[in-house]
C-alpha cells in the first residue's frame, strides 16, 4: 500500500471516534481536514492533470475516497467537493488559475462546490471591464463558512451559466439552512449570499456551459460512491460488532441477512474500482464512462440501501438509537445517497449498453 493510503488508514479510526460528537454538535470537521492536509490529500495529484490513462493514481484516489468516507462520510462529502473543484480547474482552467488552486491547496485551504440554485433565484454575474458583481446565493453549500474558496456556477448577462473559481471572504453572508438537513451535520451545509460582492474577471473558469459538459458532468460522480461506499464498510464493521457483543451473531437468520450485505459491500468494492478507472481514461469513449459511473452510481445506491435495511433488521431497535453510529451512518448515507435524477441516469447508461453489447462496465 503506498504511504499515503497506509497513512490514511491509520487515521480511519481516530476519524471514527470523533464522528458522533461531530454529528451531535453539527460540528466542522477543521481538525480532520488539518490531518488530511498534513498527509497531503488535499493537493493529491488528480488523473485528469496526467491527460493519460493512469490506473494507478485513479486506484489511489478511489481507494482513498473510500477510506475518508469509512471514518466519516461527511469529511468525505467535504473532501469529495474539494477534489471535484480541483478536477474542474485542472480541466477547465487556465494555467495560472491551476497554479493559483493548487497553491491554496497545499497550504491547507479547502474549496467548496456550490452549483445548487435557491428556488428564489441563484447567483448573478455582470462585469465591468476587469471587474464583476455578484448577486444572489447558492444553497446546499458544504463547508459553508469554512472553505477557503469555492467554485460557483452564475448566470451572465446574456443567461449563459458560467463556472467561477472564487477566493472566499469577499463580502459574502453565510447563513444555515431554512430547514437543517437530517444527515451529514458535519459537513456544515449552509446557504451563501454574494450579493454586493466584486472580484476579477480572473476569476471565469473555462467557456459558457462547461460545467455540463460531457463526460465531466456525470462521469464524476464516480468519487461520490466511493465515499458512500467507505460508508457501508463502516456500517458493516459497526453491525457485525454490535451483533457479537449482544449475542444475536449466532442466529442463523441473522448471519444470512448479514451474509447478504457482505456481498452489497464487495459489489460497491468491485463498482467503484472499475468506474474509476474508466472515468479517468481519457482515450476512453465519453459516452462509455457516463454510462458506466451511472452503472456503478445506482449500483452502489442499491448495495446502501439494501445493507442498511438488512443491518436494520438484524439490529432491531437499537439501530435507530440516539448515539449508536450504526443511526447516524445510516442517517448520513441515507442524505448522501439522494442524488438528481437517478432514474434517469439508470435508464439512459442501460440505453448506452444495451446499444453498445460489446462493451463493459468493467475496467
Amino acid at each position: 500500500m503506498p504511504p499515503i493510503r497506509s497513512s490514511l488508514a491509520e487515521l480511519v479510526p481516530w476519524m471514527q471516534s470523533r464522528a458522533d460528537a461531530l454529528d451531535r454538535d453539527s460540528a466542522f470537521p477543521a481538525e480532520e481536514v488539518a490531518r488530511l492536509h498534513h498527509l497531503g490529500v488535499l493537493a493529491l495529484p488528480l488523473p485528469v492533470a496526467a491527460n493519460t490513462r493512469d490506473d494507478a493514481l485513479a486506484g489511489t484516489l478511489a481507494a482513498m475516497l473510500v477510506l475518508i468516507g469509512q471514518g466519516n462520510l461527511s469529511v468525505g462529502r467535504v473532501i469529495e467537493a474539494h477534489i471535484n473543484t480541483l478536477h474542474l480547474v485542472a480541466r477547465y482552467g487556465s494555467e495560472a488559475q491551476q497554479t493559483d488552486a493548487l497553491a491554496t491547496a497545499r497550504d491547507g485551504g479547502l474549496f467548496g462546490l456550490w452549483v445548487t440554485d435557491p428556488p428564489g433565484g441563484g447567483l448573478r454575474m455582470r462585469r465591468f471591464g476587469s471587474r464583476i458583481m455578484l448577486s444572489g446565493a447558492k444553497q446546499f453549500c458544504s463547508s459553508a463558512g469554512h472553505a477557503a474558496g469555492a467554485l460557483v456556477t452564475a448566470r451572465d448577462e446574456d443567461g449563459a451559466a458560467r463556472m467561477l473559481i472564487l477566493r472566499l471572504g469577499i463580502g459574502e453572508t453565510v447563513k444555515p439552512l431554512p430547514s437543517p438537513l437530517q444527515g451529514m451535520r458535519a459537513a456544515v451545509t449552509g446557504a451563501v449570499d454574494f450579493t454586493g460582492c466584486e472580484t476579477s474577471a480572473g476569476v471565469i473558469l473555462g467557456e459558457p456551459g462547461d460545467y455540463l459538459r460531457e463526460p465531466d458532468f456525470s462521469a464524476g460522480a464516480w468519487r461520490g460512491s466511493a465515499v458512500a461506499a467507505g460508508g457501508l464498510i463502516a456500517l458493516l464493521d459497526l453491525a457485525l460488532t454490535q451483533l457479537r457483543e449482544t449475542g444475536r451473531w449466532d442466529n442463523p437468520h441473522t448471519r444470512a441477512r448479514i451474509g447478504e450485505a457482505i456481498i452489497a459491500r464487495e459489489t460497491s468494492r468491485h463498482w467503484v474500482r472499475s468506474a474509476a478507472r474508466i472515468a479517468e481514461d481519457p482515450d476512453a469513449d465519453a459516452a462509455h464512462r457516463v454510462a458506466t459511473v451511472g452503472l456503478a452510481r445506482i449500483a452502489v445506491e442499491t448495495a446502501c440501501l439494501d445493507a442498511m435495511r438488512l443491518v436494520q433488521r438484524s439490529l432491531g431497535l437499537s439501530a435507530f438509537r440516539q448515539g449508536n453510529p450504526v443511526e447516524r451512518i445510516c442517517r448520513d448515507l441515507s442524505t448522501y445517497l439522494r442524488q438528481p435524477a437517478p432514474d434517469e441516469v439508470l435508464t439512459e447508461a442501460a440505453g448506452w449498453f444495451a446499444a453498445n453489447p460489446g462493451a463493459s462496465a468493467v475496467a
